[in-house]
């Protein structure tokens, strides 16, 4: 799920060696996490820039950007676990405790796992971070018209019963009546000393180690909770704290001075303050980050670099050292809303009369990445296949620039004349084009398209919105971890958090459950193989590439991490690794 794509979900690349090492707990317990020598350099400001407004969400529950998790857990949102920070995809995939002391520990074959905590972490008014924090931030998951956005991790994977509509009996935090609060108090439960957290759940699962570095499970005080205001007024519990929050200008971290080294063997916390600067144009920032001077060489920039300016940054060796140009662990894709284009063969004809390869060259090209065929990418080998949506899935050929005359055909076959459209996306100079690009070639088909530009720092904040989504909606999405049971079940089922094709079939949800619960791994991986390929079928979504990012640095920003200090993409989040960046002298 990084933020300088408009939004998109985060992800997580674990290896297939740590998955196994989740299923029996145990692990690393963070003294090596950044997996380097290189101890980089202390103070200055580290200045970062971008074209959005606003973070889409600080609120650890309802955070859910790639780019955003990696910025706030690095600063001043800590989760039980984290990933190792390098470089190196395998490596950056291995687990570490963080707030927990070590990976945590499984029983009952993988449906009670227990976190015992860390001393000495400290909110940012010297108060002690305690398991009833912990306890009380997953409740705050399940207050869902409340705490919106975020995923349903704890909802659906916990020991809480549901009622006659599929819905959780506990209502979370601020229901006072008819609320299930002794099951929720079952299925998370604090230890006498209040040293251990353990969970209780539905199912086994024996990768939940994993799903517990998303900040859907970070601790919150709950007397500095405000609701849906605490997204402005986040309590640190990291290095550094929020000393300002001016959406459309700027946003303030300074030290936590209550924050110890010793409690936190994970961040070095090296710089002595982070600016964000939003509302720059993304031309204007790519400028300043390849004139390098000033304060913009202690700089980054959060979004990918402008399709104009990547030419020049990559044939110019002036930029070798400053410059990243690597697979990001994304799917694009645009939903298509079933409860408002509900006729299959029309939906089918929206994908096949769209010019994919037309969008990819204005998003860059080869730089963009390839052109993609599903929501399963191939970077998830074990779930990974061709679906054969572009070879007589729909009823004839379709090549990448799209197929007009069998859009016509299937709306013919549809028996009703195909409604006027809405896409939805944000707004940027490139998604502007693109979105251009994808009416015309609707066009050819007799699609008529309207466009709908939304901001950036709010996109996904509408388009989650069930009555403000159109029938069409730019998004992206990543694994939470290796396994395409943070891909399907989360975009085309009711339970997933990021169902935007409001795709509610019972009987795809039925199979999608049964792959979730298959434990022979290469059986499963068949599962999800054919439910990519099902939902293709019922054209859920139009995929468009699986993605590749380009970014640029100040020359005096470094990673401890990276190779010669080297900044990177760091694979859990398709992101900067934040935790371990480092001003150069």
């Amino acid at each position: 799920m990084g933020k300088a794509k408009t939004g998109l979900r985060f992800v997580a690349l674990a290896s297939v060696g740590a998955l196994a090492l989740a299923a029996c707990g145990g692990g690393d317990d963070g003294d090596s996490a950044t997996g380097s020598n290189n101890s980089g350099n202390k103070g200055g400001t580290l200045t970062i820039l971008t074209n959005a407004e606003q973070f889409n969400h600080l609120d650890p529950q309802r955070n859910y950007t790639g780019e955003d998790l990696a910025f706030s857990s690095a600063y001043f949102a800590r989760t039980l676990t984290a990933y190792k920070m390098s470089p190196n995809g395998d490596a950056a995939g291995q687990l570490v405790g963080d707030l927990a002391t070590d990976t945590g520990k499984a029983t009952e074959e993988g449906k009670t796992w227990a976190f015992t905590l860390r001393d000495g972490v400290k909110w940012e008014d010297g108060s002690d971070v305690t398991c009833a924090d912990v306890k009380y931030g997953v409740s705050r998951t399940f207050a869902q018209t409340v705490i919106t956005d975020g995923p349903t991790y704890a909802i659906s994977l916990l020991d809480i019963p549901k009622d006659k509509d599929g819905n959780s009996t506990y209502k979370g935090p601020y229901e006072t009546s008819k609320n299930d609060t002794g099951a929720f108090d079952k299925a998370v439960e604090c230890s006498a000393d209040g040293k251990t957290i353990t969970f209780h759940l539905a199912k086994p699962a024996g990768d939940f180690n994993y799903t517990v570095t998303l900040s859907a499970f970070a601790p919150v005080p709950k007397a500095k909770d405000k609701g849906e205001k605490y997204d402005d007024a986040v309590v640190s519990n990291g290095p550094y704290k929020i000393a300002e929050y001016t959406k459309g200008q700027q946003l303030v971290l300074e030290r936590n001075t209550n924050w110890s080294a010793a409690s936190d063997s994970y961040r070095p916390a090296l710089p002595d303050k982070v600016v964000v600067k939003f509302s720059i144009e993304t031309t204007t920032i790519d400028q300043r980050m390849m004139a390098d001077s000033g304060e913009d060489q202690t700089a980054i920039s959060r979004d990918n670099l402008d399709t104009a300016s990547l030419t020049s940054v990559f044939n110019d060796a002036r930029f070798e050292s400053r410059r990243v140009n690597e697979f990001d662990p994304y799917s694009r894709y645009i939903a298509i809303n079933v409860n408002k284009v509900p006729n299959v063969k029309q939906r089918q004809a929206i994908v096949v009369a769209a010019d994919r390869a037309a969008m990819r060259t204005i998003s860059g090209g080869a730089f963009a990445g390839d052109l993609a065929d599903g929501v399963i990418k191939p970077n998830l080998p074990a779930d990974y296949a061709k679906s054969g949506m572009w070879d007589g899935m729909y009823g004839g050929q379709v090549p990448d620039t799209g197929n007009p005359d069998l859009a016509k055909k299937l709306i013919s076959e549809s028996g009703a004349p195909m409604p006027t459209l809405t896409y939805q996306y944000g707004k940027t100079p490139v998604a502007d084009k693109a979105a251009a690009s994808l009416q015309s070639s609707l066009a050819r088909a007799g699609i008529k398209l309207k466009l709908s530009a939304l901001p950036p720092g709010e996109y996904y904040s509408i388009v989650q919105d069930p009555t403000k989504e159109e029938a069409l909606a730019s998004a992206g999405w990543g694994p939470d971890w290796l396994n395409a049971s943070t891909v399907i079940p989360e975009l085309f089922t009711k339970a997933g958090g990021f169902d935007l094709s409001r795709a509610d079939d019972k009987a795809f949800t039925a199979k999608s459950d049964a792959a979730k619960g298959e434990t022979d791994r290469a059986k499963q991986g068949d599962l999800w193989k054919e439910l990519n390929k099902e939902a293709m079928q019922q054209a859920w979504v139009l995929p468009t590439r699986f993605g590749r990012e380009q970014r640029l640095a100040g020359s005096k920003v470094g990673n401890v991490s990276g190779d010669g200090g080297k900044v990177y993409v760091w694979a859990p989040y398709g992101s900067w690794s934040y935790g371990d960046l480092y001003v150069k002298k």
